[in-house]
């Protein structure tokens, strides 16, 4: 890549323009050039703008292209001086006091305003997941605050980024492990897709998502009120009734007494509630966040971050190389 130009313009922007061009050359990767000219460019400003193709890689004639360009446009919000739409409703006439956060969420995501049972199977969900303990993503967190005490926001993230297939994030791939079922199972009876899953899973050595606990080994309580929300409400439907159908073949075929957990109930339930399936990730996330803003208020009340980490070097030996007369401190 050539060296880096800048370019001020009006109030002080300072702009690098990325000239993406192909080249020949394969120890020419890119050039940085300034806007001036006709080639095609990556724009990157120091302002709070958007990293855009240049008009003649939008219109195909070749250079780097990132994702598709055929609409620039978004649907979820809008403003202006007098007044903030999001999805249609005017936020302060038709918003604000007259519905809930649970209801707005799902405004967001889904464009629409929930019916009652989505409403609480929503709200039943962020709620069972949004605390735990001292879970590693609270850990995570509270360690942060006590190393950075300023940076709220930090901590909050280090803890949302902690959350992943094992904690938290195991709900999406829940949703996508009953999604394939029942497509495979294509409107019939799900036992026989359900167990060549299983199968499969085993064989690849591979965790069936949303099944078994470290803690609540023998029943995740959770599961069964949030199952007893969506039958209340009349949201239980084939995916409930799939990752129940799941949990009594497990056993057998797993060799291992697995069973649902609050990630694989909150899959099933808002899956049965309509509920987009690329959306599902955000909902633990979601509520994990009111979670660590507790925690992390009580850490400034009543910090034990550094005790949580002094706690986990203690119980950890080195057992690496060390010079003669080494012995690492208690």
């Amino acid at each position: 890549m050539a060296s880096r130009r800048g370019a001020v313009g009006q109030r002080g922007m300072t702009a690098v323009y990325f000239d993406m061009r192909r080249n020949d050359s394969p120890s020419t990767v890119a050039h940085l050039t300034t806007g001036a000219g006709t080639g095609q460019h990556v724009r990157q400003s120091n302002l709070f703008s958007v990293s855009e193709t240049g008009i003649s890689i939008a219109r195909g004639h070749g250079g780097m292209k990132i994702g598709s360009q055929a609409t620039r446009g978004s649907a979820i919000s809008a403003s202006s001086a007098d007044a903030i739409v999001v999805r249609g409703h005017d936020l302060c006439r038709d918003l604000i006091g007259r519905i809930s956060f649970t209801e707005h969420a799902w405004l967001l995501v889904t464009g629409g305003l929930p019916a009652e049972g989505q409403r609480r199977m929503l709200d039943a969900a962020l709620v069972a997941i949004a605390e735990h303990g001292l879970v590693p993503s609270v850990a995570a967190a509270r360690m942060t605050l006590a190393a950075a005490p300023e940076s709220l926001q930090g901590a909050v993230a280090a803890g949302l980024l902690g959350c992943g297939s094992v904690i938290l994030g195991s709900a999406e791939a829940a949703a996508r492990f009953l999604g394939d079922l029942l497509g495979r199972a294509g409107g019939g009876n799900p036992d026989a897709a359900a167990s060549a899953m299983l199968v499969e899973a085993r064989e690849a050595r591979r965790a069936v998502p949303g099944y078994g606990h470290p803690l609540h080994k023998q029943a995740d309580p959770r599961v069964a009120r949030l199952f007893d929300i969506a039958r209340e409400t009349g949201v239980a439907g084939r995916h409930v009734d799939a990752a129940l159908r799941v949990e009594k073949l497990l056993p057998a075929i797993s060799g291992k007494p697995l069973v649902l957990n609050v990630s694989g109930a909150i899959a099933a339930t808002l899956l049965d509630a309509g509920f987009p399936l690329l959306a599902v990730k955000g909902i633990p996330l979601l509520a994990r966040t009111a979670g660590l803003v507790a925690h992390l208020l009580e850490e400034q009340e009543r910090p034990i971050g550094f005790a949580i980490a002094d706690t986990g070097a203690a119980g950890i030996a080195y057992d690496g190389p060390a010079p003669p007369g080494f012995v690492p401190s208690a």
